[in-house]
């Protein structure tokens, strides 16, 4: 089972303190804040790379969160799942990339659109 030194990881020179490490991280406690309201989801695509958001990677989404602008959020528009920033402004939902590959998508009357989630952590395989 993985474990952590109970004062952290340093990211600078190795403690010699470093070497004994025994406090398990139970990875549910550190990233729900509320477990009714959040989900784990994968990505797909490539339309947050810019934000450092690969596909493989596996979101913390958090439905009981109010959505604020600049947040990262998972997004149901006409019918697809999508993640993207959301700016809000001139009293219109913007549904923002971090990709110059993939315009922005605008929420205005019409659009088939659900607000499912902010993302409160991404975790990352970097092996």
């Amino acid at each position: 089972m993985p474990s952590m030194a109970q004062d952290g990881i340093h990211a600078g020179f190795p403690s010699p303190a470093g070497d004994y490490m025994t406090q398990a991280i139970d990875l549910n406690r550190e990233l729900v804040k509320h477990p009714a309201a959040t989900f784990y989801g994968r990505v797909v695509g490539d339309s947050m790379i810019d934000a450092g958001v690969e596909e493989g990677d596996i979101l913390v989404i958090d439905k009981s969160l109010d959505p604020k602008d600049g947040d990262m959020a998972v997004c149901f528009v006409d019918g697809e799942f999508t993640l993207k920033y959301l700016r809000f402004g001139d009293g219109i939902l913007t549904l923002v990339p971090a990709n110059s590959r993939y315009p922005s998508i605008r929420i205005e009357e019409g659009v088939d659109f659900k607000m499912w989630g902010v993302v409160t952590y991404i975790i990352k395989k970097v092996r």
